[in-house]
Parts: structure tokens; sequence; C-alpha cells
């Protein structure tokens, strides 16, 4: 497993991640959102729902892994988008990305 998932399970250990379509949008309306990771084999109709909503409100969107590599990142079933809600998690995962 790579150091971005690691630190998916650990963020996710701390609390600071948000899963699910619904609860992502909500969150990402509410301003608590620092970073969305969506995976790359989301719908289409979702993926424009979720990239719509960060270009709104400005929140960084990564496309990265699987739903099922996003998913076992964080202890859960298939997952296709996830929120990180803390400011230092969304920093250091970003710095994997780039």
């Amino acid at each position: 497993m790579n150091k971005l998932y690691q630190l998916l399970g650990l963020a996710m250990r701390a609390g600071k991640i948000i899963s699910g379509e619904y609860l992502v949008l909500r969150e990402v309306r509410s301003g608590k959102v620092h970073l969305v990771l969506l995976a790359t084999d989301a719908a289409k109709n979702t993926e424009k729902k979720i990239t719509d909503k960060c270009f709104t409100y400005k929140v960084p969107i990564i496309r990265y892994g699987t739903r099922q590599e996003l998913g076992k990142a964080i202890g859960k079933v298939e997952r296709v988008v996830i929120a990180v809600t803390d400011p230092g998690f969304a920093r250091s995962i970003q710095k994997f990305v780039q």
C-alpha cells in the first residue's frame, strides 16, 4: 500500500474523513472540506456533481485510485468520493499526488 492510502487510513482513524456522495456534497457546501478525492472509475454523473460543487466552493479535487482502493484505504467497502476535513492531512495528501 502506498503512502497516500496510509495517510487516508490515518485520517480516517483520526475522524477527519467523510465518505459518500451525499455527505461529501453537504460538507463541501458547509465549508468544512479541504480536499476531495474522487475515484478514477466514478460514474460521469457523480463526477460532474462533485467537480461542479468543488469548483463552486473552491475545494481542491484529486482523481486518484479506484473505488475499491479508496474504500480499502479507509477500511470500508467501495468508496467513490472521500472528503478530508483537516487542512494538515489535506496538504500531506496533495504532496504525494504532485
